[in-house]
């Protein structure tokens, strides 16, 4: 019987596309990471073994202009998978990613694991799954001066002098509400295991086509993050920024936030490509990574 999350997350696609063929890979890993450096002098040869090792990359700069690459493997934690979706600026190529840090909910497969499922991975049909991505746009007197795709989330953080923010969230240019906190988190669902799961949002499904919005130490006890359509066209604005208020897109910061500004948050019409491999799905991930083990 199949994964029932494997079968539902699939969008059709699967992996490798072209029977018989040997598959080009580029592999990426975080830079000046003692263990990525040892595993990937392991795990090169066997690679090397079912593919065509096109680049190797350990500082993030590879610009992918050779059309005709068919995955790439990521050797690091979550954080090496954001700056892949970060460096694949929306291609369509599938990632595998190997756990060389310390969590890795997205990058959920060992070393060992990959040892034993990567010839498989070559000579079977695997599904790839769509991860829903956001588009950022920051709008300043009417015109755009930056743009980003999400991955995991889009915030509104103050800073210093670390005041109470009054945030309007607009959804298709109807007033949600004004809310009154230290910040705003919009996530994916694959976001949803990371800043918006610390302020007590919830877990959204990966395969989920919605995004949450969950408030950062809201004033007001009503407020309770909210799961909405991914089709949902957002709006932020600060009604009264500080110095360091910025709006920042997985991790990184975007912009700092002057008044007036605009924080239009959409559904991507790229998406992230992720193998899924056997033996791997959401459940179990959540069970390994936060300790859901139970007892009978």
């Amino acid at each position: 019987m199949s994964d029932p999350i494997e079968s539902t997350a699939s969008h059709g696609k699967t992996w490798p596309s072209d029977e018989g063929t040997v598959p080009r890979v580029v592999i990426l890993g975080a830079p000046d990471r003692d263990r990525v450096r040892t595993e990937s002098i392991r795990l090169r040869p066997i690679i090397a073994a079912h593919a065509e090792i096109v680049a190797e990359d350990y500082e993030f700069e590879y610009a992918f202009g050779d059309p005709g690459i068919d995955l790439v493997i990521v050797l690091g934690g979550d954080g090496s998978i954001l700056q892949t979706a970060r460096q694949l600026e929306g291609r369509p190529i599938p990632v595998l990613g190997i756990n060389c840090g310390s969590l890795g909910f997205l990058a959920a497969l060992s070393p060992d694991d990959f040892l034993e499922v990567w010839p498989k991975v070559c000579n079977g049909i695997f599904r790839v799954i769509d991860h829903l991505m956001l588009e950022i746009s920051l709008i300043r007197k009417g015109k755009t001066i930056a743009k980003q795709l999400a991955l995991n989330e889009v915030a509104v953080l103050g800073g210093p002098p670390y005041q109470i923010l009054g945030i309007d969230l607009f959804a298709d240019g109807n007033l949600a509400t004004r809310y009154r906190c230290d910040g705003l988190i919009l996530a994916t669902p694959v976001g949803s295991t990371a800043h918006n799961l610390s302020v007590g949002g919830p877990i959204l499904r990966r395969n989920l086509q919605a995004v949450v919005i969950s408030p950062i130490s809201p004033h007001t006890l009503t407020y309770r993050p909210l799961v909405d359509s991914a089709d949902t066209v957002f709006e932020l604005s600060v009604g009264d920024p500080n110095e360091s208020t910025s709006v920042v897109v997985d991790g990184r910061i975007l912009s700092q936030l002057l008044p007036g500004d605009r924080v239009v948050v959409r559904r991507s019409q790229s998406s992230f490509e992720m193998l899924s491999v056997p033996g791997q799905n959401d459940y179990r991930t959540l069970r390994e990574k936060l300790g859901w083990g139970g007892s009978l």
